[in-house]
């Protein structure tokens, strides 16, 4: 046992100390949550890497502090340095010019993977671009976001440690409803919420439309109680306020109410 213990050291003979805050310690292992904890290493690894092997993915990091000062993902770790990993929401706490990545302007647009069809189609709802489909790769998610800037959705934790991807977020909850609250409150996004802009189904642009335009294409009681309507301009859905529109806006009046999910 010794001799395991000299060979272990000799491999690992640097050791830091951690310390993660706020949700960021979801992915942390149960006994490591709330407390400073050593990790032992060799050489001299980018402190990213640590953080990543410890379960953290480095989209949900806002901030590193190493021995109370700011750095970033490519700070090389010593021996004896003491870290502090920051959450997003936590910018308030510390200077926006330390975080790792300009702070997030203007409305996002969003990929989601195939666990989160019903987020995606709550996104839509209230007016906010994101691409959805059920068979998206991994690879496919992460190449689009680095192309197009989307912000990652995913319930895979292991699909955000792709360095592709700059931003994204694993919502917390199983229920859609609590999923898209979280993500209104990750990214503050209340003043971003249009709804009935963009199509549920698929993601297209609304726009109202001549009700003789479509007048073929819909139910007698349809045509005879409704005068306004609506057209995806890509997958050509029509929409009209109904009797569902009213329980569809009270649903999401409550999902949007600062207030209340804030």
């Amino acid at each position: 046992m010794t001799g395991y213990w000299l060979k272990l050291n000799n491999k690992y003979p640097h050791s830091a100390r951690f310390r993660f805050y706020g949700p960021i310690r979801d992915f942390i292992p149960a006994g490591k949550m709330r407390y400073d904890f050593i990790y032992r290493f060799g050489g001299s690894p980018a402190v990213k890497d640590p953080i990543e092997a410890i379960g953290v993915p480095h989209t949900e990091v806002a901030h590193i502090l190493v021995n109370s000062y700011p750095v970033n993902f490519s700070y090389r770790l010593m021996d004896s340095d003491y870290v502090s990993v920051f959450p997003e929401f936590m910018n308030s706490a510390l200077s926006p010019e330390t975080g790792l990545r300009p702070p997030l302007k203007g409305k996002p647009g969003f990929i989601l993977d195939i666990h989160l069809g019903k987020l995606a189609r709550l996104l839509r709802f209230t007016g906010f671009d994101s691409l959805y489909r059920n068979d998206y790769s991994d690879d496919e998610i992460a190449n689009i976001a680095k192309e197009s800037g989307r912000v990652v959705l995913t319930r895979d934790k292991m699909l955000l440690h792709d360095n592709r991807i700059t931003r994204g977020y694993w919502p917390r909850s199983t229920d859609a409803d609590i999923q898209f609250r979280e993500i209104i409150n990750r990214f503050d996004l209340y003043e971003y919420i249009s709804p009935f802009l963009i199509c549920s189904k698929c993601n297209g642009t609304i726009e109202e439309i001549n009700k003789e335009a479509v007048l073929e294409r819909l139910k007698p009681g349809t045509a005879k109680n409704y005068n306004k309507f609506y057209i995806c301009r890509s997958c050509k859905q029509i929409y009209w306020r109904g009797a569902h529109f009213n329980s569809l806006k009270l649903k999401l009046d409550k999902l949007t109410d600062n207030e209340q999910t804030g």
